[in-house]
């Protein structure tokens, strides 16, 4: 009996300590946030995928714009996204914004089907495995977004290198681009002009025209008696030689018929083509010699680098927050009288008051219009719209490096492609800007600008404060 009590009295001692008490303590509470982690988990499985999937990438490659929230919102139609691909297998990254994207409106379907467990369905719907096939029954259009155009690939690193490395993410703009286009019942096409020196657009104007709807096709005036039927907005950038006087009457009966024409220029400015100059000033936009220099908006103390005032409201400041855009070497406009009271012109941009028109033999200061648009209200009489009106519509931006692609790459953070479609789509009636450019894939690395005071506390103070505490409380342990 007596050896019974002392082992008694011995467990009793053991499990009587202090550190047996911590011990039994933390056993507790390590088996409560087990529990409690095992219910979120559960719960969790419960929620769809397309909420439970958090955005802490760096880039942001699953936050959906504005715009297509907007945009699918008012989808008013049943579309289809069928993803030809094994899902087990698929890039996590295209996975999670697919179920993300299809959650944000009831009207979107998806459905994955394993091609390797269905070879059929490649015949069935003509195309090629990782690619998504959207479809609205509604309409009866079909398009195809490959995962190669969302998750697109550095081929200068493959080709070079051997390794597979990718630099844009671009769901965002593929996805909400492909389910406008098969939802849209009414398709339209923008004609370039060719055969005066024009300059090319760049891919990243004409993905942003793609992603749209629009269709882009070309057409030289030297060759035809007038611009094309179906022509809804007539295209010129940067042309190099002028119009010729048939060419000059095409376009303008073009105008009085309602027509949309959007012209950018680039090295020769307005004042170097007189046909092309007469138009304008028909509708209240002249032409100013030189090029412009802004001193007080410019970039980086480069005079003829400038950051123009935006003067934009309704569709044309859809998507503009910050209204910087940059552009160089730039041809000034003025606004006049137009020849007819139908007429209205405005600017949407513009230099400071402080800027010059400079020439090799003068520098006239003012203020110089760099973007306008002309308005005019035609009686249906003169037109062959079956409305009791239409409106033929002039937008002239005097710097084509606008869109230049070295630009609009470069400072990506700036809105030069945003008011360029803006002004592409105020040309339709009801049509959003929907173009939506990729996200960079680009590594960000966080620097030290100010290293002050508080950085140094930031750096060195709180590791240090947490590496002492640690040990303090170590050492006070041991001593027991």
């Amino acid at each position: 009996m007596e050896k019974g009590k002392n082992i008694k009295a011995k467990a009793a001692g053991i499990f009587g300590t202090a550190g047996t008490k911590n011990g039994a303590y933390s056993v507790g509470l390590t088996v409560i946030v087990l529990a409690v982690v095992i219910v979120i988990n559960l719960i969790a499985g419960q929620i769809p995928e397309g909420y439970r999937n958090i955005d802490v990438s760096s880039t942001k490659i699953y936050e959906i714009s504005d715009t297509s929230r907007e945009f699918l919102g008012n989808l008013d139609k049943e579309v289809d996204m069928t993803v030809l691909a094994v899902k087990d297998e698929t890039d996590e990254r295209i996975v999670t914004f697919i179920s993300k994207y299809a959650a944000l409106s009831e009207k979107i379907h998806v459905e994955w089907i394993d091609p390797v467990l269905h070879p059929s369905a490649l015949t069935e719907y003509d195309t090629s495995e990782n690619t998504i096939v959207v479809s609205c029954g509604d309409t009866g259009k079909t398009t195809t977004v490959s995962f190669g155009d969302i998750l697109v690939m550095d081929s200068y690193s493959y080709y070079y290198y051997g390794t597979a490395s990718y630099t844009e993410f671009d769901g965002d703009g593929q996805l909400t681009g492909a389910v406008s286009y098969v939802a849209n019942e009414t398709e339209r096409t923008i004609y370039q002009s060719a055969g005066h020196g024009e300059g090319s657009l760049s891919d990243t104007i004409t993905d942003l025209l793609d992603k749209n709807s629009f269709t882009l096709s070309e057409t030289n005036l030297l060759t035809t008696d007038a611009v094309p039927e179906d022509c809804d907005l007539f295209l010129m950038y940067a042309p190099a030689v002028d119009l010729t006087e048939d060419e000059t009457e095409m376009l303008g009966a073009y105008l009085d018929g309602g027509g949309k024409v959007m012209i950018l220029f680039g090295e020769m400015g307005a004042a170097a083509l007189p046909n092309l100059a007469g138009l304008l000033e028909e509708y209240g936009i002249s032409a100013v010699d030189g090029y412009i220099a802004d001193p007080v908006r410019c970039y980086q103390n480069n005079y003829y680098y400038i950051f123009p005032e935006l003067s934009v409201s309704g569709d044309m400041a859809a998507g503009i927050s910050s209204e910087m855009v940059l552009l160089t070497n730039v041809h000034g406009l003025e606004l006049t009288e137009p020849e007819r009271d139908t007429i209205s012109t405005s600017e949407f941009m513009s230099s400071s008051d402080q800027a010059y028109a400079v020439t090799e033999t003068s520098q006239e200061q003012g203020r110089y219009v760099i973007g306008a648009a002309a308005v005019e209200t035609i009686a249906e009489e003169e037109t062959d719209a079956t409305e009791d009106t239409a409106e033929s519509r002039l937008t002239v931006i005097s710097g084509a490096s606008l869109i230049d692609q070295q630009i609009t790459d470069t400072f990506t953070t700036l809105e030069n492609t945003t008011l360029f479609m803006n002004a592409v789509t105020a040309n339709f009636e009801g049509v959003q800007n929907l173009s939506i450019e990729p996200k960079s894939l680009g590594v960000e690395y966080n620097t030290m600008q100010h290293t002050g005071l508080f950085s140094l506390l930031v750096v060195f103070g709180i590791p240090a404060a947490v590496i002492i505490g640690g040990f303090v409380i170590w050492f006070r342990r041991r001593k027991r």
